[in-house]
């Protein structure tokens, strides 16, 4: 539990597995995929692909590793009722996977508060340690909160509750190397710093809690027509730049002109 030298730990982090997005120029822009053992969070407003990444991923997570997959299970938290298997089925036909076998991988839960979200971890985590899981979703980590707590009197205790749930996440990533990817809804900024010309009118919600708790966090926005833009917002060592996807009926794929 002491030091180590930055040379063993580089040599960990050279295990690490990279999951697909199954968009070529998006897993060029992670440098190979979502991240195993740390947290991955995707914002953005409605319909720019959030719930359509996490379909995905539960697929690819399952592929060899030379696939860029990750050998493993797929866990997924939903708590705005937006998990469809037939997206699954549709998503393994592309990837020439037996539909049955995709879905018995899958775990899934529907959480209806906050606290009900916290306590299905204790369950994931009972799950991970019996049989091998690549990813966990959250999807999303934030909605059940904004209708739990509400107003400004209710904010800390909000606060509190969203960084004890993400500390438990932080810890699943890190005990058994999953991937965990969160989606975040988005608010309009009404201070002055929207009527700045350039600055983003839209921020994620959960504040500086959320911020920190994710290693990467991933910006969606809608492009033209079927076409999505994904941003890197902030990331230890990625550039910030962008990438262009699009949702195609077997999941995310590259964009199309």
């Amino acid at each position: 539990m002491g030091f180590i030298t930055a040379t063993e730990f580089h040599s960990t982090r050279s295990e690490i597995i990279q999951i697909s997005t199954g968009s070529k120029e998006l897993d060029k822009l992670l440098q190979g995929g979502i991240e195993t053992g740390s947290i991955t969070e995707i914002f953005g407003e409605f319909r720019t692909g959030k719930t359509q990444i996490c379909h995905t991923l539960c697929v690819t997570c399952q592929l060899p590793l030379d696939q860029g997959g990750g050998e493993g299970k797929a866990l997924y938290i939903d708590t705005e009722g937006t998990f469809r298997p037939e997206r699954l089925l549709a998503i393994a036909e592309k990837y020439g996977l037996n539909g049955n076998d995709v879905l018995d991988n899958v775990a899934y839960a529907r959480a209806y508060n906050s606290d009900h979200q916290c306590n299905l971890l204790i369950q994931a985590s009972a799950m991970m340690a019996e049989s091998r899981f690549a990813l966990l979703v959250v999807d999303s980590a934030t909605a059940l909160y904004r209708t739990d707590y509400s107003g400004r009197g209710e904010l800390s205790a909000r606060q509190m509750h969203l960084a004890r749930f993400l500390r438990q996440l932080a810890r699943l990533a890190d005990e058994y190397g999953v991937a965990v990817v969160i989606t975040n809804q988005v608010v309009a900024q009404v201070d002055g710093m929207s009527m700045i010309p350039g600055a983003d009118p839209k921020k994620p919600i959960g504040g500086n809690i959320i911020a920190h708790a994710s290693t990467t966090r991933l910006s969606l926005r809608k492009g033209k027509g079927e076409n999505r833009i994904c941003k890197i917002y902030d990331s230890p060592c990625l550039p910030e730049s962008e990438a262009m996807f699009a949702i195609l009926a077997d999941g995310i794929g590259d964009a199309q002109e």
